[in-house]
């Protein structure tokens, strides 16, 4: 089996365009929070299921359907997501997790603690300190995980 995963987190209602052409080729996308509006979500969910979790900034009506944790299974590999870690109120290998999903704080960052992965994948909306523009590729194959992490070139119009 194989499955291609694509993580973003803090896009703060932009959905740039060349994220949208990269999002077409997986299989999933599991966004780890400040979505920023419903318009996105929507749009998200017409390219690919969606695993979401609330931010800090989603507010309003549209932003109460999402949790403030999640966990789904994609391609026999647990994922636990959340956006703040901070909040993170359990033992991801004793709960059997693979993964740990979040955002928040805009840095691109993964590293390994026992047998979890912790992912963030940066933001991949508006561009904000001195991080880039940045996603995660998560692909399963043959119950293997690959991470790449991806930088998102943009031309800004003058």
């Amino acid at each position: 089996m194989e499955l291609q995963i694509a993580v973003i987190s803090d896009t703060h209602g932009l959905l740039r365009p060349e994220l949208v052409e990269v999002l077409k080729t997986c299989d999933h996308i599991i966004h780890a929070g400040d979505v920023g509006d419903r318009k996105t979500l929507d749009a998200l969910r017409e390219i690919a299921p969606v695993t979401a979790v609330r931010g800090n900034v989603d507010a309003g009506r549209w932003a109460e359907e999402l949790s403030p944790w999640e966990a789904v299974e994609l391609g026999g590999r647990r994922f636990y997501v959340i956006h703040d870690l901070h909040r993170l109120d359990l033992d991801p290998e004793a709960a059997g997790f693979d993964v740990v999903i979040f955002g928040h704080s805009h840095a691109p960052e993964v590293r390994k603690e026992g047998s979890v992965f912790f992912i963030n994948p940066g933001s991949a909306g508006p561009k904000r300190f001195h991080f880039p523009v940045s996603y995660v590729r998560v692909d399963i194959v043959d119950d293997k995980l690959a991470l790449e992490f991806k930088v998102i070139d943009f031309e800004l119009a003058v």
